[in-house]
């Protein structure tokens, strides 16, 4: 995995992101509007995945577009990540959009090291994640942003346009094991805007889980 860092490597903040290719085009603009938002010192800490339906997958299924199904690689992916969560006297949290989203979601339900997550247009459709998952296990974290576009659910695949429903439960559950936790509503559809949401995503939870601007 290869590892880019943004924005102060001193910072007492460390926003940790698995990112793709697309992402790493906007993440510059995606760390501006982060510091536009919350005026905090922070470092980003991109770490790139290999193989992006494996590496943050937490248990096999079937592939839902394309041919390709998706793996288990998330708890092997989560043993690297926590590798830059050694300093006791920075404040970490975790992020990503799609794929990633999710990934950062389950993390929050396996350690308690991550301040806050950031959820943005987590892939909650994926199979077995809200109605078993979320439902039968405690999630360990302060704060959890999550955000969809309105147009996500308007998808041709059914298990696809499950996607609000199940986001709208997950933020349930959230609230009701008295999580910090907000559901907001992006224009467009899965594949608009994606930096502008993650920089929201984060800086909500920065701000909602203590650290104030």
């Amino acid at each position: 995995m290869n590892i880019s860092r943004y924005g102060n490597p001193n910072a007492g903040i460390v926003l940790i992101q698995l990112v793709d290719d697309h992402d790493l085009e906007g993440i510059e603009n995606e760390v501006a509007e982060i510091q536009r938002l919350t005026a905090k010192d922070f470092c980003l800490i991109a770490i790139k995945v290999d193989n992006w339906n494996t590496d943050l997958s937490p248990w096999k299924a079937p592939a839902v577009f394309g041919n390709k199904d998706f793996g288990d690689g998330a708890g092997r992916t989560l043993a690297e990540v926590l590798k830059y969560t050694a300093d006791p006297t920075k404040t970490y949290y975790i992020g990503g959009y799609s794929l990633a989203a999710l990934f950062a979601v389950w993390v929050a339900y396996q350690t308690d090291v991550f301040n806050g997550v950031a959820a943005a247009s987590p892939s909650v459709w994926f199979p077995g994640f809200v109605d078993s998952f979320m439902h039968d296990n405690e999630c360990r974290t302060k704060a959890v942003y999550l955000s969809l576009g309105d147009r996500e659910a308007k998808s041709r695949n059914p298990v696809m346009a499950t996607v609000e429903n199940r986001i709208r439960e997950a933020y349930e559950l959230l609230k009701k094991q008295g999580i910090e936790t907000v559901l907001q509503w992006n224009r467009g559809n899965h594949f608009a805007d994606a930096d502008i949401r993650t920089a929201k995503a984060f800086a909500w939870v920065m701000i909602a889980s203590g650290d104030r601007i």
